[in-house]
């Protein structure tokens, strides 16, 4: 067993969810760098992942997710020849954390622990209401006190965590702006057609852009400007001046880049608080101002006037929308400041000594 070994247990294939992409799966250059080897396996495997996104085939379904139980008691038992398990989120999706007991008391492995939402928390749409009596919310508590450390995408998520282990990082989401989130590497000059308000989120979150729709209207009585949803589903929202991009990985970026202003409304509960603020990283990182809810991290990743702005009540997010719709100045001077708060504070690059830290166990 090498001592600077690491066998990662996800849930997802890699370069598929974004919780993975951008808490760990952007650091793996790094690691090899400072000498580190390392096993990524996951609990669906990428055939699972596409039947289990087609509709119907119950039947298949069940199947391909038992078959993924069969292979994940083979992972488990791999662990052996690492020096370090690095859990995300949880080892199975379904039912009590077995496989982790196995982990710290049978096979006596040091646990990294990572998660990034207020995952102890109920969470679900109303298409997965059955799946979710499946689930064991509880097991964080218990994966948590197991852990040699927990790593928690903010101070709120922290704050839980230290309920059941002393041994906590906070390292946050970060985004790649040498690589990936800069603007520079792309060849795309912003249009001088009217300005546009973009979001990006998956269906699942969609229903917070609910708030804006009055506010939206009323702007558009106003100013001449798109509004523009970057999604995995097209949205039912009544706005006839929406326009709709389908979320692909291989255009993510410049899609973004159609962006003027970038908004990220939420509700203020402990779900929401739990959030690790990525879209205003996406959209700052590109220099985009963002207006966002002053809930959980948003208020550590905006500062007010400076790159973007804090609104709770329909009048602020109206007053906010109707200073960067005036003039593109105001945009503009917003814009460097929002890629430098990113930088240098929510960056792979910022955070690198930080993350590999985790493993110094």
């Amino acid at each position: 067993m090498q001592s600077k070994s690491i066998f990662f247990l996800v849930p997802y294939p890699r370069d598929k969810a974004p919780s993975q992409r951008f808490r760990f799966e952007q650091y793996f250059n790094i690691l090899i760098e400072k000498g580190y080897t390392f096993k990524v396996k996951s609990f669906y495997s990428k055939k699972t992942w596409e039947i289990l996104h087609r509709e119907g085939n119950l039947v298949f379904k069940v199947f391909y997710i038992f078959l993924s139980f069969i292979v994940r008691i083979k992972h488990v038992f791999a662990s052996l020849f690492y020096s370090v398990v690095f859990i995300h989120r949880e080892v199975s999706p379904i039912g009590p954390p077995v496989f982790e007991w196995i982990l710290k008391y049978v096979l006596r492995k040091k646990i990294v622990y990572d998660f990034d939402d207020a995952i102890w928390l109920p969470n679900y749409s109303e298409a997965n209401a059955g799946f979710h009596k499946l689930k064991s919310y509880k097991k964080v508590n218990k994966i948590m006190e197991w852990a040699t450390v927990v790593s928690c995408g903010n101070k709120y998520l922290s704050e839980y965590a230290l309920k059941f282990n002393s041994n906590i990082v906070i390292n946050p989401t970060t985004v790649d702006t040498f690589h990936y989130h800069n603007r520079d590497l792309y060849n795309i000059s912003k249009s001088k057609g009217v300005p546009v308000i973009g979001w990006t989120g998956t269906h699942t979150t969609i229903k917070y852009l609910e708030f804006l729709i009055p506010i939206l209207n009323k702007l558009k009585d106003r100013f001449d400007f798109e509004f523009c949803v970057i999604s995995n589903e097209k949205p039912i929202l009544d706005l006839p001046f929406l326009n709709y991009i389908k979320w692909s990985k291989e255009t993510e970026i410049e899609d973004l880049m159609r962006f003027d202003i970038g908004v990220m409304p939420l509700a203020n509960n402990k779900w929401a608080k739990g959030k690790c603020g990525f879209k205003a990283l996406q959209y700052m990182s590109l220099g985009i101002p963002t207006i966002a809810s002053p809930v959980g991290v948003n208020i550590d990743i905006i500062d007010e006037m400076d790159n973007g702005f804090l609104c709770e009540t329909e009048e602020d997010w109206l007053k906010s929308l109707v200073f960067l719709l005036q003039k593109s100045e105001n945009r503009l001077k917003m814009s460097e400041s929002a890629k430098l708060k990113v930088h240098s504070n929510f960056s792979v690059s910022s955070n690198s000594t930080n993350f590999i830290s985790l493993f110094n166990i």
